[in-house]
């Protein structure tokens, strides 16, 4: 743990974070050498931001129910980490949040992926995380990228942002649901073993 910790200094004294730090806004992720998944989200909304608790909202308790856990393994265990493709809440836009900041997973994500040596898959929820991780190898939209999932299977699982927004995506795609999120539990079942 000693090597997440020295990390998260780094971070903190980044130039690029340096505004938060000394506003006392740690960044907000979660590393562990034992962890089997890692979720890749957007970054910390504010309620997030302000409770230290990532997913702390109603997206986080949909994609709770999707994995098939609860909320006190969803925080404690250590075979779960959480690498938004920003650690820090990045404001609001005129509709939703702003949009990560460029740079920042592409300079923290390796340093500690590199030190999770078992991770067996990386949800990648969102636009974001799937552009970031699966480049040119994504589908011409979110959509057909989830579609086609197996593609990416076992490295990574791309899923929609679990939203109450997103409603009337999950009504327009029904094979979602039946079909993805069996595929999600097992993946969560057994890194959980």
């Amino acid at each position: 743990m000693i090597i997440f910790e020295k990390i998260k200094e780094e971070i903190m004294a980044d130039t690029m974070n340096v505004s938060y730090t000394n506003r006392g806004i740690a960044p907000l992720f979660k590393a562990s050498v034992d962890a089997r998944i890692v979720i890749v989200g957007q970054a910390p909304g504010r309620k997030a931001e302000e409770t230290q608790m990532f997913w702390n909202d109603l997206s986080g308790d949909r994609l709770r129910e999707w994995m098939g856990i609860s909320r006190q393994v969803f925080y404690e265990s250590d075979r779960i980490a959480h690498l938004p493709m920003d650690f820090y809440y990045p404001g609001k836009a005129k509709q939703g949040d702003l949009p990560p900041r460029k740079g920042f997973a592409e300079k923290w994500h390796p340093l500690l992926l590199e030190e999770m040596p078992y991770i067996e898959t990386i949800l990648l929820v969102g636009n974001y995380a799937q552009k970031y991780y699966l480049g040119k190898s994504r589908e011409k939209n979110l959509t057909e990228t989830v579609r086609n999932y197996r593609n990416y299977l076992p490295k990574y699982l791309p899923l929609v942002h679990p939203s109450p927004l997103n409603i009337g995506w999950f009504k327009r795609n029904p094979w979602f649901e039946s079909e993805v999120l069996s595929v999600l539990k097992e993946i969560v079942r057994d890194a959980l073993k």
